[in-house]
């Protein structure tokens, strides 16, 4: 069985007015909702179980699923009403709605890409986390080995360094392999007993970055990678263009 998260809990203050009526996974583009994009290529991708992490008008999207019977699928929600617990502490608080015996695939309802999420999937099987990366400039970068097992974090602008005490990603590699997060990944189950201990909100990337200490976290390189952030209001039309041109 495949299995994903999408992410659907954020504000979208980027997109108000908006999102002052309406959670930024129900914003449309080419006709319908970010929220129902991320589903159907999920779907076309075999994906049968899809947990959707709800807080800014969550009862909106809770309806929407229903009122769509769940589009055939097994849709299951995390409810973040209370609090909004960032990436990493979305992903631990929905950990009980997953099956255990098969990775997770991480997808953010405002991402658009040419990504054979099937594929990719199945080419992060047998890592702890894999990481779809591309060579793209901004400001933050992952840092990965020769063997593309993640190290470290920079953002170039300031020169700030996660992990900060282990620098030698960054001063014994004669060119360090820096590449863009798309903000999509598959994460193992085998990773939420090292949950534990984390708060109850916390990034997922500082969490990796913990954890490749110890477990095999990975990159993915996808060298073709198109890929569109629809954070902001003037995202919604290359977004309607985006989606035609796949």
């Amino acid at each position: 069985m495949r299995q994903a998260m999408i992410f659907a809990a954020g504000l979208g203050t980027r997109l108000r007015p908006l999102t002052d009526t309406m959670p930024k996974a129900l914003v449309k583009v080419a006709g319908q909702p970010l929220l129902w994009h991320t589903i159907m290529k999920l779907k076309a991708a075999g994906f049968e179980r899809i947990v959707v992490n709800v807080h800014h008008f969550a009862q909106q999207i809770i309806d929407y699923l229903a009122a769509n019977d769940n589009f055939g699928l097994d849709i299951r929600i995390s409810d973040e009403s209370q609090m909004l617990l960032d990436t990493g502490g979305g992903i631990k608080k929905a950990a009980q709605l997953f099956s255990t015996n098969a990775p997770i695939l991480i997808h953010n309802v405002d991402i658009l890409s040419n990504v054979n999420l099937a594929s990719f999937y199945d080419e992060a099987d047998g890592h702890d986390a894999t990481l779809l990366v591309s060579r793209r400039d901004t400001s933050r970068y992952l840092i990965f080995d020769d063997d593309m097992r993640l190290t470290g974090w920079i953002n170039v602008k300031t020169g700030e360094t996660k992990p900060q005490a282990n620098l030698s990603p960054l001063t014994s590699h004669p060119s360090p392999q820096k590449y863009a997060f798309s903000g999509i990944h598959v994460f193992s189950p085998r990773l939420f007993p090292l949950m534990a201990e984390w708060p109850e909100k916390f990034g997922i990337i500082d969490f990796y970055l913990s954890a490749c200490q110890t477990a095999n976290v990975s990159g993915f390189l996808k060298s073709d990678l198109e890929l569109l952030d629809v954070g902001k209001l003037d995202s919604l039309d290359k977004a309607e263009k985006f989606i035609k041109q796949q």
